[in-house]
Protein backbone atom coordinates (compact mmCIF):
# COMPACT_ATOMS: atom_id res chain seq x y z
CA UNK A 1 0.00 0.00 0.00
CA UNK A 2 1.08 3.34 -0.65
CA UNK A 3 -0.34 6.49 1.06
CA UNK A 4 -2.31 9.09 -0.75
CA UNK A 5 -3.27 11.93 1.57
CA UNK A 6 -3.04 10.34 4.62
CA UNK A 7 -4.93 7.44 3.82
CA UNK A 8 -3.52 4.09 3.07
CA UNK A 9 -4.20 2.51 -0.83
CA UNK A 10 -3.91 -1.04 -1.83
CA UNK A 11 -3.06 -1.87 -5.06
CA UNK A 12 -5.47 -4.37 -6.62
CA UNK A 13 -4.07 -6.46 -8.88
CA UNK A 14 -6.24 -9.85 -10.81
CA UNK A 15 -5.35 -13.50 -8.99
CA UNK A 16 -2.44 -15.40 -10.58
CA UNK A 17 -3.80 -19.10 -11.32
CA UNK A 18 -1.35 -20.20 -8.73
CA UNK A 19 -3.00 -17.77 -6.05
CA UNK A 20 -6.80 -18.78 -7.29
CA UNK A 21 -5.39 -22.45 -6.63
CA UNK A 22 -4.27 -21.51 -2.85
CA UNK A 23 -7.51 -19.49 -1.95
CA UNK A 24 -9.34 -21.75 -3.58
CA UNK A 25 -8.28 -24.41 -1.30
CA UNK A 26 -8.31 -22.45 1.89
CA UNK A 27 -11.29 -20.16 1.15
CA UNK A 28 -13.50 -23.52 0.90
CA UNK A 29 -12.18 -24.95 3.83
CA UNK A 30 -13.24 -21.85 5.82
CA UNK A 31 -16.72 -20.99 4.50
CA UNK A 32 -17.94 -24.53 5.46
CA UNK A 33 -17.04 -24.04 9.18
CA UNK A 34 -18.15 -20.58 9.01
CA UNK A 35 -21.35 -22.58 7.70
CA UNK A 36 -20.98 -25.05 10.40
CA UNK A 37 -19.92 -22.37 13.19
CA UNK A 38 -23.42 -20.00 12.19
CA UNK A 39 -25.14 -23.36 13.26
CA UNK A 40 -26.97 -22.89 9.75
CA UNK A 41 -25.79 -27.04 9.33
CA UNK A 42 -23.59 -29.66 10.68
CA UNK A 43 -20.05 -29.33 9.26
CA UNK A 44 -20.45 -32.58 6.88
CA UNK A 45 -23.54 -30.69 5.52
CA UNK A 46 -21.12 -27.50 5.43
CA UNK A 47 -18.24 -28.87 3.45
CA UNK A 48 -20.47 -30.42 0.75
CA UNK A 49 -22.49 -27.10 0.56
CA UNK A 50 -19.38 -25.29 0.36
CA UNK A 51 -18.20 -27.54 -2.70
CA UNK A 52 -21.35 -27.34 -4.22
CA UNK A 53 -21.39 -23.35 -4.07
CA UNK A 54 -17.91 -22.91 -5.16
CA UNK A 55 -18.40 -25.02 -8.23
CA UNK A 56 -21.50 -23.30 -9.20
CA UNK A 57 -20.07 -19.69 -8.76
CA UNK A 58 -16.62 -20.77 -10.42
CA UNK A 59 -17.42 -23.24 -12.65
CA UNK A 60 -14.25 -22.06 -14.99
CA UNK A 61 -12.03 -20.53 -11.61
CA UNK A 62 -10.63 -16.59 -12.76
CA UNK A 63 -11.82 -17.17 -16.45
CA UNK A 64 -16.10 -17.12 -14.96
CA UNK A 65 -17.74 -14.27 -16.19
CA UNK A 66 -18.63 -11.76 -14.46
CA UNK A 67 -16.59 -12.28 -11.65
CA UNK A 68 -13.38 -10.50 -10.41
CA UNK A 69 -10.79 -11.84 -7.93
CA UNK A 70 -7.91 -9.72 -6.87
CA UNK A 71 -5.23 -9.72 -4.72
CA UNK A 72 -4.29 -6.67 -2.67
CA UNK A 73 -0.76 -5.58 -2.23
CA UNK A 74 1.25 -3.60 0.17
CA UNK A 75 3.95 -3.22 -2.25
CA UNK A 76 5.08 -6.81 -3.32
CA UNK A 77 3.67 -8.32 -0.19
CA UNK A 78 0.19 -10.29 -0.31
CA UNK A 79 -1.53 -8.93 1.87
CA UNK A 80 -5.41 -9.50 1.30
CA UNK A 81 -7.61 -10.94 -1.54
CA UNK A 82 -11.65 -9.90 -2.88
CA UNK A 83 -13.85 -11.57 -4.91
CA UNK A 84 -16.69 -9.17 -6.84
CA UNK A 85 -19.54 -10.75 -8.85
CA UNK A 86 -20.39 -7.68 -11.19
CA UNK A 87 -24.15 -8.16 -12.51
CA UNK A 88 -26.12 -5.89 -14.82
CA UNK A 89 -29.68 -5.56 -13.95
CA UNK A 90 -32.30 -3.39 -15.31
CA UNK A 91 -31.20 0.01 -13.47
CA UNK A 92 -27.49 -0.77 -13.98
CA UNK A 93 -24.92 -2.69 -12.81
CA UNK A 94 -24.59 -3.87 -9.03
CA UNK A 95 -21.62 -6.13 -7.57
CA UNK A 96 -21.84 -8.81 -4.96
CA UNK A 97 -19.07 -9.75 -2.27
CA UNK A 98 -18.49 -13.29 -2.52
CA UNK A 99 -15.15 -13.20 -0.44
CA UNK A 100 -13.03 -10.12 1.12
CA UNK A 101 -10.23 -11.41 3.46
CA UNK A 102 -6.99 -9.67 4.87
CA UNK A 103 -3.93 -11.70 5.99
CA UNK A 104 -4.83 -13.21 9.28
CA UNK A 105 -1.54 -11.44 10.94
CA UNK A 106 -2.59 -7.83 9.25
CA UNK A 107 -5.88 -7.54 10.63
CA UNK A 108 -6.86 -4.54 12.70
CA UNK A 109 -4.15 -2.42 11.27
CA UNK A 110 -6.19 -0.74 8.40
CA UNK A 111 -5.68 -2.87 5.30
CA UNK A 112 -9.30 -4.59 5.35
CA UNK A 113 -10.88 -0.70 5.12
CA UNK A 114 -8.42 0.20 2.55
CA UNK A 115 -9.07 -2.72 0.59
CA UNK A 116 -12.57 -1.61 0.69
CA UNK A 117 -12.24 1.58 -0.17
CA UNK A 118 -10.17 0.81 -3.21
CA UNK A 119 -12.70 -1.43 -4.55
CA UNK A 120 -15.15 1.22 -3.87
CA UNK A 121 -13.55 3.12 -6.09
CA UNK A 122 -12.89 0.78 -8.61
CA UNK A 123 -16.81 -0.31 -8.58
CA UNK A 124 -17.30 3.55 -9.34
CA UNK A 125 -15.30 3.96 -11.82
CA UNK A 126 -16.71 0.57 -13.60
CA UNK A 127 -20.85 2.26 -12.70
CA UNK A 128 -21.37 0.08 -10.33
CA UNK A 129 -24.95 1.19 -8.52
CA UNK A 130 -24.45 -0.74 -5.52
CA UNK A 131 -22.17 -3.36 -3.75
CA UNK A 132 -24.10 -5.91 -1.86
CA UNK A 133 -22.33 -8.35 0.30
CA UNK A 134 -23.40 -11.24 3.37
CA UNK A 135 -21.67 -11.68 6.22
CA UNK A 136 -21.86 -14.08 9.16
CA UNK A 137 -23.85 -12.99 12.35
CA UNK A 138 -21.11 -14.00 14.50
CA UNK A 139 -18.59 -12.35 12.72
CA UNK A 140 -18.79 -9.16 14.57
CA UNK A 141 -15.85 -7.29 13.47
CA UNK A 142 -16.33 -7.58 10.17
CA UNK A 143 -20.07 -5.93 10.51
CA UNK A 144 -18.55 -3.43 12.46
CA UNK A 145 -16.55 -2.24 9.66
CA UNK A 146 -19.61 -2.87 6.94
CA UNK A 147 -21.67 -0.65 8.77
CA UNK A 148 -19.03 1.99 9.48
CA UNK A 149 -18.49 1.94 6.42
CA UNK A 150 -22.14 3.09 5.05
CA UNK A 151 -23.56 -0.83 4.66
CA UNK A 152 -27.09 -1.05 5.27
CA UNK A 153 -28.83 -4.04 6.93
CA UNK A 154 -30.76 -5.55 4.07
CA UNK A 155 -32.04 -9.19 5.68
CA UNK A 156 -31.61 -10.81 8.80
CA UNK A 157 -31.72 -14.57 9.04
CA UNK A 158 -31.97 -16.19 12.85
CA UNK A 159 -32.42 -19.33 14.51
CA UNK A 160 -32.76 -20.43 17.85
CA UNK A 161 -31.14 -23.50 19.34
CA UNK A 162 -32.63 -26.07 21.04
CA UNK A 163 -30.23 -28.68 22.22
CA UNK A 164 -26.98 -27.30 24.18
Amino acid sequence: MHYRTGVLTPKLEPMTDEQYLRYRQRAEAKYAQDIADSGAMPLPEAQEKAREDYERLLPDGLATEGHRLWTAYDGDDEVGMLWLHLEQKSDGLHAFGYDFEVREDLRRKGYGRAIMQTAEQVCRELGVVSIGLNVFGFNLGARALYEQMGYEVTAIKMRKCLQP
